[in-house]
C-alpha cells in the first residue's frame, strides 16, 4: 500500500499453484477467466447484478464457460487451490504485485465450507477467503476485499457463495471493513462509483 513502500515480496515461483501443471480442465479449456468474460445470467445475486449494470461484466450463456458446467465441475472439483489460483494473480491497487507475491492471500487462509442454511445434501458451498494487508493501517484493504470477491464471484458457479474478510489481528479497523465487505448494500453501492471500478477493472486485468 502506499505506507508501505517496502512489502515482503514472495518469489513467484515459490506459491502454490496448479497451473504449472496443469492451466486447462479436462476439456481443454481454461479453468479461469478474464474480468468482462463471466456472471451467470441467471445469477440475481445484488453484488452481481450490480456488477452488471455497472458495465463491469457481462452475462453470458452457460454453455461459455466450463467453471459453470456441472459435468466439468464433477470431473474436477473445484477446491482451495483453484480458488487461490482464482485471486492470486489479482494485482495489488498500488504496487505492480499480485496479492499472492504480497502474500495478502494465501491458500491456508481459503476454506470452502457447506453454506449457512443448506442441507446436509445440498451442493451449496461457502468460499471463505481471509486476507492480510501488508500494513496493519492499509487504507486500501476495502478496496483490495472487494477486488476478490468481484473475482471470485464472476468465476464461480452460483452454488458459491462468496465470504471476504480481514484476517484476525491483521489489520487495525478489521472489524469495520469486515461489516463493509459484508454488506451486500454497501458492496453494490460502491460498485457505482466510477473511479473504484477504474481501479477494480486494473487489479483484475492480470487474473490468468
Amino acid at each position: 500500500m502506499a505506507d508501505n513502500a517496502n512489502p515482503t515480496i514472495l518469489n513467484a515461483a515459490d506459491l502454490p499453484t496448479r497451473r504449472r501443471l496443469s492451466s486447462h480442465s479436462a476439456t481443454g479449456k481454461p479453468r479461469s477467466f478474464l474480468f468482462d468474460d463471466i456472471v451467470p445470467a441467471d445469477y440475481n445475486d445484488p453484488f452481481a447484478t450490480a456488477a452488471t449494470d455497472s458495465g463491469l461484466s457481462r452475462s453470458f450463456s452457460s454453455s461459455s464457460s466450463d467453471l459453470n458446467s456441472d459435468s466439468d465441475e464433477l470431473a474436477e472439483p473445484i477446491d482451495e487451490q483453484e480458488v487461490y489460483d482464482l485471486i492470486s494473480t489479482i494485482s495489488d491497487p498500488e504496487h505492480p504485485l499480485s496479492l499472492g507475491s504480497l502474500a495478502v492471500v494465501n491458500l491456508p487462509d481459503i476454506h470452502i465450507v457447506p453454506a449457512a442454511g443448506s442441507s446436509a445434501s445440498s451442493r451449496m458451498r461457502t468460499v471463505l477467503v481471509e486476507i492480510t494487508p501488508t500494513i496493519t493501517h492499509c487504507s486500501l484493504a476495502t478496496v483490495i476485499g472487494l477486488g476478490v470477491r468481484v473475482r471470485l464471484e464472476q468465476a464461480l458457479p452460483p452454488r458459491f457463495r462468496v465470504d471476504v474478510r480481514i484476517k484476525e489481528g491483521t489489520h487495525s479497523t478489521g472489524d469495520q471493513v469486515n461489516k463493509q465487505l459484508g454488506d451486500k448494500e454497501r458492496v453494490a453501492a460502491a460498485l457505482e462509483n466510477g473511479t473504484l471500478l477504474g481501479v477494480l477493472r486494473k487489479m483484475l486485468e492480470t487474473c490468468q
